[in-house]
């Protein structure tokens, strides 16, 4: 990947920027029995605070739209890392200074997926700016870093615990604040480019809102975001029942395994890019995904249905990060708006899928194998979505809109 001036510094940030997010989605959930026999915090108001980290970042998905173009993307940037790290830290302090601990988990959970919001919608965007050869690569080799710090931050994590035993997770959480604070001061100094072009303004969400591709392309993160969640959610609580394991060794060869695949697709994806059409390998892809799911709901055995779960992680790496380069392709003005719909779109489908598998399973008396069939679903829909924005481009639908240099 060819890159002009100085600018490896700004992707490399931006690839700390994923990790930071991976942090900051898959610290938390490591101390939930550590929280609730410390703190004598029910186990379910425990796993609330994952609700509102989610649905602070889709807040922070909306309203990025009104201020990042008015503050600058290098404030707001800062502005993301400054919360992740002031959260992480707060985290260690916070609980201890109410009488009930619950509450200064809570604030300090705010805190940090402000922060990942914000992370949300600006690192895909920094990173389509820069100037590169290859955007798709780039942007695949991007998104392979969230995958690359779930992995890491469950990896040590699990290892720090081993060592130095779970009753100084404080020490842990330090650590990983030191990751977002250098990363700010890494964002205080890189180059940045401009998203727009000199004397071009980005579109308003009453111009995207009235483009039919803009549409499909919403409908196509939906998708992507809910079929990478929809197996991955659940993947743990196949490796237990089916292998008859323990939870930590299920989190292992569950989740575990399918970020690994999912990051190992994007890596190919990162490296390879240039010679492989986009379209072309997410429509396989997603062929793979449909028979990954098919694989988990009519496998004879339950090892053969884990197997289906660890496919599925290779099948939607490039879903997500393939996206975002249609997008950024055929929407020429996209902008801080488009950008950040988009987030919120895919963050609605990373909720939406594992729910969806959740209510019907419960309809089958908590079998998954219903509710993964009634996901299928999503890929159909991406696969759907990638022909109509073909069809459209074809059209030369609409011109101001249609980058006609795409090599899509």
């Amino acid at each position: 990947m060819n890159i002009k001036g100085n600018f490896k510094l700004t992707i490399n940030a931006c690839f700390v920027g994923y990790i930071v997010q991976a942090i900051i989605n898959n610290f938390l959930p490591l101390l939930f029995l550590t929280f609730q026999s410390s703190y004598s915090i029910p186990l379910t108001k425990i796993t609330l605070l994952i609700t509102i980290n989610f649905g602070v970042q889709l807040l922070v998905d909306a309203l990025a739209i009104a201020f990042v173009d008015k503050i600058g993307y290098r404030t707001s940037m800062v502005l993301a890392h400054g919360c992740a790290t002031v959260g992480l830290i707060c985290l260690t302090i916070l609980p201890d200074m109410f009488s009930d601990p619950f509450v200064g988990l809570l604030l300090a959970v705010i805190i940090y997926a402000i922060g990942g919001g914000l992370l949300e919608v600006l690192v895909s965007p920094v990173m389509e700016a820069c100037p590169t050869d290859n955007k798709e690569k780039a942007m695949s080799l991007l998104h392979s870093f969230y995958c690359w710090g779930h992995v890491g931050v469950v990896l040590l994590s699990t290892l720090f615990f081993f060592i130095f035993g779970i009753a100084n997770w404080r020490m842990l959480a330090l650590f990983w604040a030191t990751i977002p604070f250098f990363n700010m001061i890494a964002f205080t100094r890189v180059p940045m480019a401009s998203l727009i072009d000199e004397g071009d303004s980005g579109l308003s969400i009453k111009e995207l809102f009235s483009n039919k591709i803009f549409w499909v392309i919403l409908l196509m993160m939906l998708c992507a975001g809910a079929s990478e969640q929809a197996v991955s959610q659940w993947a743990s609580t196949f490796a237990e029942k089916g292998l008859n394991i323990s939870k930590t060794l299920g989190d292992l060869t569950g989740p575990m395994t399918f970020a690994i695949l999912m990051g190992l697709s994007r890596l190919f994806y990162g490296k390879y890019g240039d010679k492989i059409n986009l379209e072309r390998f997410m429509n396989l892809s997603l062929m793979l995904c449909i028979a990954s799911y098919l694989c988990i709901v009519f496998a004879p055995t339950p090892a053969i249905s884990l197997l289906g779960c660890t496919l599925a992680g290779l099948s939607v790496g490039i879903l997500w990060p393939g996206t975002f380069s249609i997008a950024a392709a055929s929407i020429r003005r996209g902008g801080t708006a488009m950008f950040a719909l988009m987030a919120l779109a895919g963050d609605l489908g990373c909720a939406g899928g594992p729910t969806v598998v959740g209510m019907v399973s419960d309809k089958f008396d908590g079998n998954l194998k219903p509710g993964i069939l009634a996901a299928i679903i999503f890929p159909v829909l991406l696969l759907l979505g990638i022909m109509l924005n073909k069809s459209f481009r074809n059209k030369g639908i609409p011109d101001e809109c249609i980058d006609t240099q795409s090599r899509f």
